[in-house]
């Protein structure tokens, strides 16, 4: 089952359906698995310790498939920064031909990631930023709603508006992310002006995620209150599921004179690394999207996607057109 947009010519694939480029899961066995069902898989490049693991993990994923995936590189600020020119080098000597950025101030890496013809998607939260992505040169826009996991901006536009007021003035193809599970949400990406999707808590749930049961399970029980928005006060929101570690950094910053110092020591990043990983559940933060709510099961990744096929073209082919009169 097929289905062709903008963005599936662009980057050529079979099926309007992107995996997003998530910490600590965006790993070979995962982008293998997408790409192979039809999609578009995504390594996460700092996800992997160094430059040169990062080329490692490209040629294993190479090893479990031939279709077309892609590397996130998401630039954020950071105390001590990762050595992004070096990631950047490694996705461009690999001859990777598809890069998802994210993130603040990547004209420099899409300029260089431009320079030798790789295809830029660039991943943001807002109308205005997508605009300015464009004006980069950047091939494809992923706009996230206020629904999505990670960061959501400031703005909290969900994405029954986001979606269709980005289609309005972004001329390139754009997928939607934040929200998205099922053939429904295919069908009604397509119809706000999106050329595909973008999934990433759905994702998690499927048996070739590189996450323990336990991570995966919690997605399945949570419903679409299961999340905590974090960091509001600071201007730097994140929306990640909801425990015992997130609801203290609620709590913690909910107190006028409240510091990022104040929570620094719950909120690593390696401690949401051993929560994956052990299935601690209280070990750290884990990012997750309301999308929980329409997580009901733990399909391989194959599964899920013939899945949401057949839904989207069940609801194109019929439901739809049951309507006219």
């Amino acid at each position: 089952m097929r289905l062709k947009t903008r963005f599936t010519e662009l980057v050529g694939i079979d099926r309007p359906i992107v995996q997003g480029g998530m910490m600590w899961v965006g790993r070979a066995e995962l982008a293998a698995a997408v790409s192979n069902a039809g999609g578009l898989g995504i390594l996460t490049a700092l996800t992997q310790p160094t430059p040169d693991d990062l080329r490692r993990e490209i040629d294993r994923c190479r090893s479990m498939t031939s279709k077309p995936f892609g590397v996130n590189l998401t630039i954020l600020p950071s105390v001590k920064p990762p050595p992004y020119a070096e990631y950047r080098q490694a996705i461009i000597d690999s001859g990777i031909r598809i890069v998802e950025t994210a993130g603040y101030s990547p004209q420099e890496h899409v300029a260089h990631f431009k320079e030798h013809g790789i295809i830029v998607i660039h991943k943001c939260t807002a109308v205005r930023h997508a605009l300015s992505a464009e004006r980069m040169g950047v091939d494809a826009i992923s706009i996230d709603g206020f629904e999505c996991a990670g960061h959501p901006g400031e703005d909290d536009i969900p994405g029954l508006i986001l979606i269709p007021a980005a289609a309005d003035k972004v001329k390139i193809p754009m997928i939607a992310s934040g929200g998205f599970g099922d053939g429904r949400g295919l069908v009604a990406a397509l119809s706000l002006g999106a050329d595909g999707i973008n999934m990433g808590t759905r994702f998690c749930a499927t048996v070739e995620a590189p996450i323990h049961p336990n991570a995966k399970q919690i997605l399945v029980e949570n419903d679409e209150r299961g999340t905590n928005l974090i960091f509001r006060s600071l201007k730097n929101t994140a929306r990640v599921g909801k425990n015992s570690v997130s609801n203290q950094v609620v709590d913690i910053l909910k107190r006028p004179d409240a510091k990022f110092e104040d929570v620094q020591h719950l909120v690593r990043g390696a401690q949401g690394r051993v929560l994956l990983e052990t299935g601690d559940l209280d070990a750290g933060l884990y990012w997750a999207g309301q999308v929980q709510g329409l997580i009901h099961d733990i399909p391989t990744v194959a599964e899920l996607m013939d899945r949401i096929m057949r839904e989207a073209l069940e609801i194109i082919e019929r439901r739809l057109p049951s309507f006219r009169g």
